[in-house]
Order: structure tokens, then C-alpha cells, then sequence
């Protein structure tokens, strides 16, 4: 008897902040490329406490996809404000057995996908898939060089005090195998932009498989990253992730043993 399938095979995860008018066209690239898929999928757009329509724009979209029968089902949800707040809550409310965080900008194209998940990478359910923009084979469109550098002397900072030997922690494009997930965003911290560096902290230290994936990286003007801001609050959260890391807040927390409840 064939076994069936409850979960989809892939989550898809956006947090959004502000994004009434890149999302629109986000999710219509999105819901096209899904369509030719040969596995089931799941989209969680998470809201960020934005102040314009983010919401109304993904309701739109929602009730239009229920009129059409789409295979795939749309998500709207809500969290604290923090983009590590928004990525948490949408991979912990996610049902899929590998889950794919992006950025609502695309700056990796969704068609890069397959490249992260199996048969074309042998990705188990404990590993983790980066897209990196500095490994060979990678290409850069359109950045800035400032933008560049900084990027570089924080990947620099951030090699020699957190994550040795990873090339790109920022890239917004990750894929996390379901068990991977469950280890390590229940450890999660950091809220802001420097979660990125603490999940791939606590993966090293945990013993579990990266995998940095090059790929086509398209820079985009209207980016919300704020380069020398961000880049200031990130080193001010890597400093944190060092803190947590020698007082143990990144241990698994053991299971209870069995039989050991106290005598009454």
C-alpha cells in the first residue's frame, strides 16, 4: 500500500517588510515557476509589521488563487518586527520536508531552486544548502563595489569569529532540510539581519552538513538593506552570537529520561 503524503515536499518562506509593490509580481514569478513542478509546495509569506499594504496585496493574491484551484497552497502570516523574527516564525510554522527562505526582491532567481534539493543535490533532511555569490562559479550582476567591499570585510569578520571556512553567510536564499530546521531555529536568538550568521553558528557547532551553492546574484536598487547601519548592527550581533555560544545557549537542550520522575 503506497504511503500517503500529508506534507508538502517543499516550504517556501518570504519574510516581508514593506513590500506591497515588490511582492505582486514576486508571487506571480513564484506561482509560474511552481506550476511545472513535479513535488507538492507550500508559500508562507510572512508579514513584518509593515506600514503600507503588504497584507491586502498577499489576501489579493490568496483569493484569486482559490478561484483558479492553483496546486500549491499560499500562506499569509504575521510576526514581530525583525526579520530573524519573521524567518523563525515561518520556517517553524512550516509543514515541508526541505523549506527554502528567500528574499521577496528574488536577487536569486526562484529558478535556481531544483539546484538545492533532491535528486539534483543530495540534501538530507539534516543538511543545509547557502547560495553563495563568492564561491567559483558565482556571478555578481550590477553591485555596487562599496557594497562589495563591505560585504567582504564583514564575511572577513565574520570567518574569523563565528563560521570559519563559509564564504557567504548573508545571501538570502537558503535551504534547510525538515530536521535540520528543528535543531536549529529553536536556538535562534538574534532578530535582526545577523541571524543569518547565528543559524549557520549554531548548524557548525552541531555537527550538521552546509553546502555553499554558487549561483547568479542580481543587485537591486530598491534593496532594504541599510549598508553601513546594518553592517554596524550586524557586527554588534555577531559580538552576541560569541557571547551565547560560550554560555551554552546554543546546546540542544537533552531530552527528559525516561523513568526519572521524582518519587512523591
Amino acid at each position: 500500500m503506497s504511503e500517503i503524503r500529508t506534507n508538502p515536499f517543499l516550504s517556501i518562506i518570504i519574510p516581508a517588510y514593506n513590500e506591497e509593490k515588490r511582492l505582486p509580481p514576486t508571487l506571480v514569478q513564484i506561482a509560474d515557476f511552481l506550476r511545472h513542478q513535479p513535488y507538492s509546495t507550500e508559500v508562507l509569506v510572512v508579514e513584518n509589521r509593515s506600514s503600507d499594504n503588504t497584507s491586502a496585496v498577499v489576501e489579493k493574491f490568496v483569493a484569486e488563487q482559490l478561484r483558479t484551484d492553483e496546486p500549491f497552497v499560499v500562506r499569509l502570516l504575521h510576526s514581530p518586527k525583525g526579520k530573524g523574527n519573521a524567518v523563525r516564525h515561518g520556517v517553524t510554522s512550516a509543514r515541508g520536508d526541505y523549506l527554502l527562505i528567500t528574499d521577496t526582491d528574488l536577487s536569486v532567481p526562484i529558478e535556481e531552486t531544483p539546484r538545492f534539493l533532491p535528486p539534483l543535490l543530495d540534501l538530507s533532511r539534516n543538511g543545509i544548502a547557502i547560495a553563495s555569490r563568492e564561491v567559483a562559479g558565482a556571478v555578481r550582476h550590477n553591485e555596487p563595489s562599496y557594497r562589495h567591499l563591505m560585504g567582504r570585510v564583514f564575511n572577513w569578520l565574520v570567518r574569523q569569529l563565528a563560521v570559519p571556512g563559509i564564504h557567504d553567510t548573508q545571501c538570502g536564499f537558503k535551504c534547510f532540510g525538515h530536521d535540520a530546521a528543528q535543531l536549529v531555529f529553536p536556538l535562534q536568538r538574534v532578530d535582526g539581519y545577523g541571524f543569518d550568521v547565528e543559524l549557520l553558528y549554531i548548524a557548525q557547532r552541531n555537527g550538521l552538513p552546509i553546502t555553499e551553492i554558487p549561483i547568479d546574484w542580481y543587485y537591486r536598487e530598491d534593496s532594504r538593506v541599510r549598508p553601513v547601519l546594518d553592517t554596524l548592527t550586524m557586527v554588534g550581533e555577531l559580538m552576541k552570537i560569541r557571547r551565547n555560544g560560550r554560555q551554552g545557549v546554543y546546546d540542544p537542550t537533552p531530552p527528559p529520561m525516561a523513568g526519572n520522575a521524582p518519587v512523591i
